[in-house]
């Protein structure tokens, strides 16, 4: 019986109560079992993923949620900006209607017997020698071929070369086949004007057949002459430069054209106006009768 409780035993059992006893003050202090205990300490890892997950989980749904309502935002803004812009464009199509009515009006008012009919320009084609303008207006607003085209300040475009039902072709004072005579307005000097001369400056027209002793100052400026097509003084450009033709005989000069044909946005077509002619054969025929009525007037009755 003395060796029954051996030294190793007796540690076994010492280690037994003290685990029994260390059990029993945890489970004195806290309501959970030693299972639980155990069981939370195996969970602990995975409660903290979880807790984590859900974090995220709520972080990425509120960053979603966010984003939606941004979005539904940024569109409304987007839709409201659309609506001002068109409302914009709107406004600055009435006012151009508007600028364009006065336009007209004004340049009536300047020239009360031409019949205009006013045009936007729609396309255009240009070449070193070639220089045509599209607009949309044609032989249902009354225009036909071999009318002028001017600016709103009387200032030559070109002529009429093509029409259609709603389209016209300008051929422009650039245009190397455009042939109008004109006249330096400060001296009287006569020439013929026509455009594609000038190597490395298609932009310039060049004014030949001036007398060899023509006085040609730069800026003058030159008009029409005047004839069934073109009216007389509308004005083609001024001088930049000139110089004797190869014969020698005759002067030439370079015009800078008064219409800015590259940036034109609208042009009119003068479909009708009075010559010069007609208006001094009106002039006698009103005479005439005014003398006519007096004479009757002043003769003795009876």
């Amino acid at each position: 019986m003395r060796n029954l409780f051996s030294t190793r035993v007796k540690i076994v059992l010492l280690a037994a109560v003290l685990v029994a006893a260390a059990l029993a003050i945890i489970s004195g202090v806290s309501s959970s079992t030693p299972l639980d205990t155990v069981v939370q300490g195996i969970l602990a890892p995975f409660r903290s993923a979880g807790t984590a997950l859900t974090s995220a989980a709520e972080k990425y749904y509120g960053y979603m949620f966010r984003y939606e309502a941004l979005a539904a935002e940024n569109e409304v803004l987007e839709k409201r900006i659309a609506e001002m812009e068109d409302v914009a464009r709107q406004a600055d199509s009435v006012s151009r209607e508007n600028e364009r009515l006065r336009t007209l009006l004004d340049l009536k008012k300047t020239h009360e017997d031409y019949k205009l009919v006013d045009a936007y320009i729609i396309g255009w084609s240009s070449t070193d020698w070639e220089s045509k303008l599209t607009i949309n207006r044609g032989t249902n607003a009354g225009i036909q071929e071999n009318l002028c085209a001017i600016t709103a300040n009387g200032q030559v475009v070109g002529l009429v070369t093509a029409v259609g039902l709603n389209w016209a072709e300008i051929t422009t004072v650039l245009d190397s086949t455009l042939e109008i005579s004109g006249t330096i307005a400060t001296s009287g000097y006569n020439g013929m004007v026509r455009g594609g001369y000038v190597e490395n400056n298609r932009s310039l027209l060049q004014m030949n057949y001036l007398p060899s002793a023509a006085i040609i100052r730069n800026q003058d400026q030159v008009v029409t002459s005047g004839s069934t097509v073109y009216p007389r003084g509308l004005i083609m450009g001024y001088v930049v430069d000139a110089g004797f033709e190869e014969t020698g005989v005759a002067k030439y000069a370079l015009l800078d054209p008064a219409a800015d044909i590259n940036s034109l946005e609208q042009i009119f077509i003068i479909t009708d106006y009075t010559t010069e002619e007609e208006t001094a054969a009106a002039q006698g025929k009103t005479g005439e009768s005014t003398t006519d009525e007096t004479t009757i007037a002043t003769m003795p009755l009876g």
